[in-house]
């Protein structure tokens, strides 16, 4: 197998081998880094060299392959949809030549796996829980940045980033430019297995609460927050036991609390005492003031958002995965 010097007409090498009593030319594009925008013009180069290749080059099946440090999971999809063959540096390789046909399909190189993993943390973050939760309206740059709580510049840089995998459709230009998610759904099933993949961030606290029922703990709670000006957001299965009830009845309640040096008074009014089994209050303290964006207020209690509330479900243990499905199909509804 020898690679070819690179082509002036565009192609970057020609690898040459033989297997049985077949001659095979693979046409090599190569680049930094493949999204799904970026097959199209790639396809269209390899294609324009083999309608122009030499007569010796059309006696050999040849196979247009495109290579790159990374290439994104719907730039696979789309190669393979087109019959073309692919590699990156995770080792991943598709070849699709009629006798000897290569699939190997690897875990994502670690390039990819940093870029996808950053639009699921900090302030990249929030703009994304700001387009799924208005998943059906258009957004400038401005209008977007106000909503997520995050600088223009961070929120440009995500939508940029989202529009390399073809999450996002666009209409405008310049300053009027404007954008949707294009499917939601794929949006949150990627945040998904990234929340999985992720350690839990934050404090995470269990006690043990001398009050039986866990409604009357979370409406304790809410009014000793309130006095204290103290910002909590209920989450996991006392959350989405309101909004899509799903089990008979919850035995622990679990919230996000802002980080304050008021906690401490909260605890000693809830008399709630630190618990390594059996706890019945679960607090996740956190510094950060994205993770209340979008709660919703029902009656007295202020709940995280539906999204949120999803996230944290899928780590929750138990029955969480069934309740985070349930909340998803029915409040989420993508």
């Amino acid at each position: 197998m020898q690679p070819a010097p690179h082509d002036h007409r565009g192609i970057d090498a020609k690898v040459e081998f033989s297997t049985g009593r077949r001659s095979y030319l693979l046409l090599v594009e190569v680049k930094k880094s493949v999204y799904p925008r970026d097959v199209p013009q790639a396809l269209w180069r390899l294609d324009r060299y083999m309608a122009t290749s030499g007569h010796s080059e059309r006696k050999k099946h040849v196979v247009p392959l495109l290579a790159a440090e990374s290439i994104s999971p719907g730039a696979k999809d789309l190669l393979k949809s087109e019959n073309c063959g692919f590699f990156d540096t995770g080792g991943s390789l598709f070849i699709p030549a009629r006798g000897a046909y290569v699939y190997i399909e690897k875990p994502p190189p670690k390039t990819l796996q940093k870029t996808v993993g950053s639009l699921f943390r900090g302030k990249r973050s929030q703009v994304l829980h700001a387009l799924l939760i208005r998943h059906d309206e258009w957004f400038g740059v401005k209008e977007l940045a106000e909503l997520a709580e995050v600088s223009p510049a961070t929120t440009s840089e995500t939508l940029s980033a989202l529009e390399r995998f073809e999450w996002l459709t666009v209409k405008g230009q310049g300053p009027s430019k404007e954008r949707r998610l294009t499917d939601p759904g794929a949006l949150l099933d990627e945040w998904q297995k990234q929340a999985l993949a992720a350690p839990r961030r934050g404090t995470y606290r269990r006690f043990y609460v001398p009050m039986s029922d866990a409604d009357a703990i979370a409406h304790r709670l809410a009014l000793i927050c309130e006095r204290l000006s103290l910002d909590y957001a209920l989450t996991e299965q006392s959350a989405a036991q309101t909004y899509a009830p799903f089990l008979t009845s919850v035995s622990r309640v679990t919230c996000r609390l802002t980080f304050s040096h008021l906690k401490d008074e909260l605890y000693a009014e809830l008399e709630a005492r630190p618990v390594n089994e059996g706890a019945n209050l679960s607090v996740i303290e956190t510094r950060s003031h994205g993770e209340f964006l979008f709660r919703e207020q029902i009656g007295p209690l202020w709940l995280a958002s539906p999204v949120q509330v999803y996230l944290d479900l899928l780590r929750s243990g138990g029955r969480g995965k069934e309740m985070a499905e349930y909340l998803r199909q029915e409040r989420i509804g993508f």
